[in-house]
């Protein structure tokens, strides 16, 4: 498969990454992922990137007795390296004793890759760990969520698009404010990955709210929050994007799951948002493709 494992090589640190003259077909890989998946097979899959967390969030401390959290990516015909790229870091980045698993869920994927081989990977790498839900139709987003939900069996449930990487201490805080109010959504905040060089791109602390059209995004966070000055404090939101969130399992079927008759993506966010009271969680930031052509995370 060709998969680059272990530190070092392009794109470390987050640095912006090139093929040069040993590009091939690249417009071709644009064209079928929206973003450069010929050169994310060259980067490692246990890279290295910039940790932008506000400093005082790497100084403190959190229970030890936190609820375990099962991780679950939404995919369909993604490049491999992408999605193994984000099960890596998730497992890099998140004390093994509150990763209770991943689950990672084909939506009907037409790509050998996305069959023998991720399952034949997987398997030999992450035994026992990473389960494969395999829809045997295309479901769309909403519906593949809730068989991600039927799948998990931690007490937390995290939802994500299947090419994130994660920073360190990403999980801690967010399961800190699930064990305190298990009621809460929580939003972490994105940072940004290059489609075409895999550069990790910070973005500024930010609430979210919708636009006349309903589409939501990056707002200025609440004046209440930018008075007491603390970055580390969760900001109250009235609105959450769709790529990304997390809940307690038993309180998202307690309120009705998404709807399933929503198809393809988009506006479930709209409509579980207003259904819910979410808190954005500035202490746990993880980094997002934005995708050109098939969708793009606004800010």
């Amino acid at each position: 498969m060709g998969l680059v494992e272990g530190p070092g090589g392009l794109g470390q640190g987050g640095a912006a990454a090139t093929l040069g003259e040993d590009s091939h077909d690249t417009e071709g890989k644009y064209e079928e992922y929206g973003y450069n998946a010929q050169l994310s097979d060259r980067i490692s899959l246990d890279r290295s990137i910039p940790d932008y967390r506000p400093k005082k969030c790497k100084q403190l401390t959190y229970p030890e007795d936190l609820p375990q959290i099962s991780v679950v990516f939404i995919f369909v015909n993604e490049a491999l390296s992408v999605i193994l790229r984000s099960v890596h870091s998730v497992v890099n980045h998140t004390p093994a004793h509150v990763l209770k698993e991943i689950i990672l869920v084909d939506d009907n994927s037409d790509s050998v890759d996305l069959k023998f081989n991720l399952d034949q990977y997987v398997n030999k790498r992450y035994p026992g760990l990473v389960k494969i839900v395999r829809n045997s139709k295309r479901e769309g987003l909403i519906r593949a969520r809730i068989h991600g939900w039927n799948a998990a069996t931690a007490p937390v449930v995290g939802f994500f698009d299947a090419h994130v990487e994660f920073n360190p201490g990403w999980a801690e805080p967010i399961l800190t404010r699930m064990k305190e109010d298990h009621t809460r959504i929580i939003l972490p905040a994105i940072d940004n990955i290059k489609y075409n060089t895999f550069e990790v791109q910070q973005y500024a602390n930010a609430a979210h709210g919708y636009n006349w059209g309903l589409w939501c995004m990056y707002i200025i966070p609440p004046q209440e929050w930018l008075d007491k000055g603390d970055e580390t404090a969760p900001i109250r939101t009235p609105a959450m994007i769709g790529c990304s969130f997390v809940v307690d399992r038993e309180y998202f079927g307690d309120i009705g799951l998404l709807d399933p008759g929503m198809e393809v993506y988009g506006g479930e966010n709209i409509e579980l948002g207003m259904r819910v009271r979410t808190t954005d969680c500035h202490g746990c930031l993880f980094n997002c493709i934005q995708i050109r052509m098939r969708f793009v995370i606004i800010i």
